[in-house]
């Protein structure tokens, strides 16, 4: 017997290529490739500079944030009524004193503001916000809101734009500057979830609609969606539906959904965002907080992804039981793209489970996050916890793959990061990359710093 033959044939036919990580790397440069990529967030509510007070910033926003609201009714007992006549400022002093004066501030929620003092340098301890109030107070919005994304490691955000919000319609109308770094996102709540007490504002336009969808209704909402398209520029269309979404249904909402917006949003080459599961207002003395969770029969979503081929679909699901439906249905329909961890599926313990589950099942063809921020420095801890969650779950994924024996090179890693975190959303929307690179942004943001 030849033994040099038998040798051979027990080398593995696939040998790691010479720039091949070894195990003990893979992390850190895993860790080092999200710190330098600029990731797109894809859906928030911010808005650019030019929509003024629409935008919410600083540390009274922060602290009067409807998660941190609702851990407050539980540790107060300040009933929501005597709470909504305090002032804005009032307001973020009650919920400092309790949540983090008086208790340990170890939610998710409350962790975030303290990351948000230290990344600015404010005290996190302080009996009160006067200094946090006076540094806030002392900065330019325009300059600000650059630096914030810049911290965050974000080039590019999508907003929430309702061209039935008669303050935001407003702005719109007198001809709002675009802001490279905000995308415009066209939101249909009030049309599909609320067609009853609203359709009157699209007549008020001049629009032939009436409040059963009958007669030129459906064709007058594809006009006035592409009269909103050619003023806004949006990257996608969006609702967010709650956990009793049935389709199909002989309901104006369906009627609407199927005649009106899908056939624009294939006409006007744009996704539809359809976020699915939350059930209002549970509990209305709580306001924005008194919203829930419930869980929804994806079998809507299976019929809308095959009953329109031609049409593209990013989704995300409220429920933490739906989630691994959601990934079975990304497998089987191509036209489906599952996003984000959402609102009250956006703690550590929940998300790690999530994209554990998405990077099993679909590889890197899903976006793992977006931030939900409501108010802009939401985005700096925010990013700062997705980026730690994936250095941990993809490093793991490599090593993996490292032990099947396939090597995993520095330029695999980054090709997976910018495909998860930028070429995804870029293809689907058809928004074109902005090849900035990170430092490229904290550049400009030095530059932008020399102004405050």
């Amino acid at each position: 017997m030849d033994t040099r033959s038998v040798s051979q044939s027990k080398r593995p036919r696939n040998l790691p290529s010479a720039d091949a990580l070894i195990p003990s790397q893979i992390e850190p440069v895993v860790e080092e490739v999200l710190s330098s990529t600029p990731f797109i967030d894809v859906h928030t509510h911010l808005f650019s500079p030019a929509f003024g007070k629409l935008g919410l910033w600083g540390i009274d926003e922060l602290l009067t944030y409807h998660y941190l609201e609702a851990e407050f009714f539980r540790s107060s007992d300040m009933p929501p009524e005597r709470y909504w006549k305090l002032s804005k400022r009032e307001q973020a002093d009650a919920i400092w004193q309790v949540l983090f004066v008086e208790n340990t501030p170890i939610s998710e929620a409350t962790r975030g503001i303290i990351a948000l003092l230290k990344a600015f340098e404010l005290p996190a301890e302080s009996a009160d916000l006067e200094e946090a109030r006076s540094f806030f107070k002392a900065q330019r919005i325009e300059s600000h809101s650059q630096r914030v994304l810049q911290m965050a490691g974000v080039s590019t955000v999508a907003m929430t734009n309702d061209p039935l919000d008669p303050e935001e319609q407003s702005i719109w109308m007198n001809g709002l500057k675009p802001h490279p770094q905000f995308q415009s996102v066209l939101r249909l709540d009030r049309i599909l979830c609320d067609w009853g007490g609203h359709w009157q504002q699209l007549a008020k336009q001049g629009y032939a609609v009436d409040a059963h969808a009958s007669g030129k209704t459906a064709i007058e909402i594809r006009r006035f969606l592409s009269d909103w398209h050619e003023r806004m520029h949006p990257v996608y269309m969006a609702v967010s539906l709650p956990d009793t979404f049935q389709f199909p249904e002989d309901t104006i909402q369906n009627k609407l959904l199927a005649e009106a917006v899908i056939p624009s949003c294939r006409e006007l080459d744009l996704p539809l965002s359809l976020m699915i599961g939350v059930r209002r207002q549970v509990n209305p003395r709580l306001h924005l907080a008194g919203d829930a969770v419930g869980r929804t029969d994806l079998g809507a979503l299976e019929n809308l992804c095959r009953a329109f081929p031609g049409n593209r679909f990013l989704v995300s699901v409220l429920s933490r039981e739906n989630q691994h439906e959601l990934c079975v249905y990304a497998r089987k329909f191509n036209n489906l793209m599952p996003f984000g961890c959402w609102w009250f599926l956006n703690n550590p313990s929940i998300a790690e489970e999530i994209t554990r589950e998405r990077i099993e099942m679909l590889g890197a063809s899903f976006i793992p996050q977006h931030s939900d921020a409501r108010v802009l420095e939401q985005v700096i801890y925010k990013w700062q916890n997705t980026r730690m969650l994936l250095t941990r779950l993809l490093a793991n994924s490599y090593r993996l793959l490292s032990n099947n024996g396939r090597g995993i090179r520095r330029q695999d890693i980054q090709h997976d990061v910018t495909r998860l975190f930028r070429s995804n959303f870029e293809k689907w929307t058809r928004l074109n990359a902005t090849g900035s690179s990170l430092s490229d942004l904290r550049k400009e943001g030095h530059e932008s710093d020399k102004d405050r």
